[in-house]
């Protein structure tokens, strides 16, 4: 089992457990206790858990993430250059996945009076966008409802999404780090993140600078993964050198 495995788990056995033990994760990860000590304290680092003596508790949790509707008038600036940047990477004849969110909304803005294209969505506000744009086939997930996001996640999306191919990834996400990647803190979404980011040979991830450097419960997937960034210009420049280092492309919006 990957330490990221590891960790993902022990956070599922705390989201039922007001504490757990050292000798029980061991028992349940099937790996030593030292192992087990190690894992702890970089998630106590990092803020996911709280180290105790001889065990954890979960880490007070921040405050959740503002309803999408509210999002959309934050950073609506950056967000609205980060869409037209990230559209423009779109060619006609595309299939495109784009996911939920007030940046990835504004990807598919700028797609309205595009031709030939394919938008495969689990995002209730992308579909009201584009259901009457003849030059666009739309294509619909369906699944549970997650209202805050007018999204659809869990197990019927993921197995929509399987059986979809497209050409790109479209997605935005909870907070981004380089050394932890890309995290959600609502663990209900987090395998329908980890669904999409798969979903095609190339990611493409937008986030504006303000979800850079923070860290939420639960990873998706490494940074490593990102085939194009489209951000805005207020990055932090020390953040923004960093990251070429790792991801192939990087836009500035």
């Amino acid at each position: 089992m990957l330490m990221y495995e590891r960790q993902h788990r022990i956070l599922r056995i705390l989201q039922d457990n007001p504490s757990v033990r050292v000798v029980e994760l061991s028992e349940a990860l099937g790996v030593s206790e030292a192992t087990v000590r190690r894992d702890l304290d970089r998630m106590n680092q990092i803020g996911q858990i709280k180290r105790i003596h001889g065990g954890a508790v979960p880490a007070a949790r921040s405050a959740p993430e503002a309803p999408v509707v509210q999002r959309s008038a934050q950073n609506q600036d950056e967000k609205s250059r980060i869409g037209k940047a990230a559209a423009s990477l779109i060619k006609e004849g595309d299939t495109v996945f784009i996911g939920s969110g007030s940046t990835t909304l504004e990807v598919a803005r700028h797609l309205v009076g595009r031709q030939n294209l394919t938008v495969i969505t689990n995002a209730l506000t992308v579909v009201t966008l584009l259901s009457q744009e003849e030059g666009i086939d739309l294509i619909v997930t369906g699944g549970f409802v997650r209202r805050s996001e007018l999204s659809f996640i869990g197990h019927l999306t993921e197995l929509a999404l399987r059986e979809l191919h497209p050409h790109k990834v479209i997605m935005g996400i909870r907070a981004v780090s380089l050394k932890e990647g890309l995290t959600n803190d609502y663990m209900p979404e987090v395998s329908t993140d980890r669904v999409i980011i798969h979903a095609a040979p190339q990611v493409i991830l937008v986030a504006d600078h303000t979800k850079f450097g923070h860290v939420a419960a639960a990873l998706v997937a490494p940074m490593s993964i990102v085939h194009t960034l489209v951000t805005d210009s207020a990055i932090d420049p020390r953040v923004l050198a960093n990251l070429r280092g790792v991801v192939k492309n990087i836009l500035l919006a």
